[in-house]
């Protein structure tokens, strides 16, 4: 079996790989049969040098690989027919802009497994960069409120190198006692939590949040059950009575917009859930939130003012409730918005480490064990120039018929 390590080709430019030089000498070591090989790039985070300095080949050309490891989507004129490809290829959703990827990865005979596929027997997924999300997304928003309040200026997440100078530098501020409400219990938002936690802020219960006033910054960490409640007015018994049945549900988030300050949106939000915050609910007048940290970033989704996702470059703007509008951050009537939607490219040797480690647990074992867990199996979205069952949903998306945006 031959790995290639490919070079992130899309713009703007990707640091991160999905293995640091480590994680493929342990590969080597654990599985002498198994030949890597790292196309040389000039933006990775670790560079060509990382690797040679510890006996991997560095090279122009790696076409000579069986499969390639990659972590964003990859120029169609980039594809090489007849391989097999793992990247984020943002086709599972019927993405419109990249429904020509998808059909030239059909045309071309290529094994598709996207990073999102990669699932255990539950469904569960086993690998991605969302707790680099969550760390990234909880630290720009609490320096969009620094910058919204004048109170303090701190460096951008991607000058800086770990989670841990993250926190030393969030440390260093004074923050009034505001409150900060994060929905989220997956990746992302336990990713936010780690962030909030190592601030030493303190953690407190939705009821208490509610009710108590606070003379520091506090935080609560909420679950479907305490932003929704049932139409009908009965008492949901389950969180898997919503997921069952998002229709018979509605937003009672605005109990949280009214008492916090700041909102870290950590959440997956699926088809058919009710939308969380609503223009209504931010244009009310006991409305409190300023600043909205959507790690999510779901464009015109659950969260009204998140009206497009911000860059990394220029990551906050404002939005008018009163008229649904984006606007400067700077007007006086706005709500701060960030809403990055590559927050984990400001951590790359954080997130980079993080995903080879996850990726070395759960799918590389694969290759070497008949694939006995089914990993591969389920994550393989294309074979001999079809989809597969397990991703036939996508079969008019990927002839042309439907563009979904």
């Amino acid at each position: 079996m031959r790995f290639g390590i490919i070079k992130e080709r899309k713009s703007p430019p990707d640091r991160r790989v999905v293995f640091t030089p480590e994680e493929l000498v342990r590969l080597q070591n654990e599985h002498p049969e198994a030949v890597v090989k790292v196309e040389s790039s000039d933006i990775r985070v670790f560079n060509d040098d990382a690797y040679r300095n510890v006996g991997l080949e560095v090279a122009d050309d790696i076409s000579d690989c069986d499969v390639f490891f990659g972590v964003k989507e990859i120029p169609v004129d980039y594809l090489i027919p007849n391989k097999k490809y793992f990247f984020f290829s943002h086709t599972i959703k019927k993405q419109a802009h990249n429904q020509k990827l998808l059909q030239a990865i059909l045309q071309k005979n290529i094994e598709l497994y996207d990073h999102e596929t990669i699932v255990d027997a539950n469904n569960k997924r086993l690998i991605g960069f969302g707790r680099y999300a969550g760390i990234v997304g909880a630290y720009n928003g609490l320096r969009g409120f620094g910058i919204k309040y004048d109170l303090f200026h701190i460096a951008k997440a991607e000058t800086l190198q770990t989670k841990e100078d993250l926190i030393v530098r969030l440390k260093r501020q004074m923050l009034p006692n505001i409150k900060i409400v994060l929905t989220g219990h997956g990746k992302v938002g336990m990713g936010a939590k780690e962030i909030l936690d190592g601030m030493k802020m303190k953690e407190v219960t939705p009821e208490d949040f509610l009710n108590k006033i606070y003379s520091e910054p506090v935080y609560t960490q909420i679950d479907v059950l305490d932003y929704n409640k049932r139409i009908d007015g009965t008492k949901a018994e389950s969180k898997s009575d919503f997921y069952k049945h998002p229709e018979a549900y509605t937003s009672n988030f605005e109990r949280f917009s009214k008492v916090a300050d700041i909102f870290m949106a950590g959440h997956f939000h699926a088809n058919g859930s009710p939308d969380i915050l609503t223009r209504e609910m931010l244009n009310a007048p006991d409305n409190k939130i300023q600043v909205v940290a959507d790690i999510s970033c779901d464009v015109d989704g659950p969260i009204a003012c998140t009206t497009k996702a911000s860059t990394i470059a220029d990551p906050f703007f404002g939005y008018l409730p009163s008229s649904g509008q984006e606007v400067p951050y700077t007007h006086p009537g706005s709500i701060m918005v960030m809403s990055v939607d590559n927050l984990p490219c400001e951590l790359p040797k954080d997130a980079s480490e993080g995903f080879g480690e996850m990726f070395m647990k759960h799918v590389i074992p694969a290759f070497f064990n008949g694939d006995k867990d089914g990993i591969l199996a389920r994550a393989k979205m294309t074979e001999n120039g079809k989809l597969t069952q397990r991703f036939a949903y996508l079969q008019d998306y990927a002839s042309g018929q439907v563009v979904q945006s």
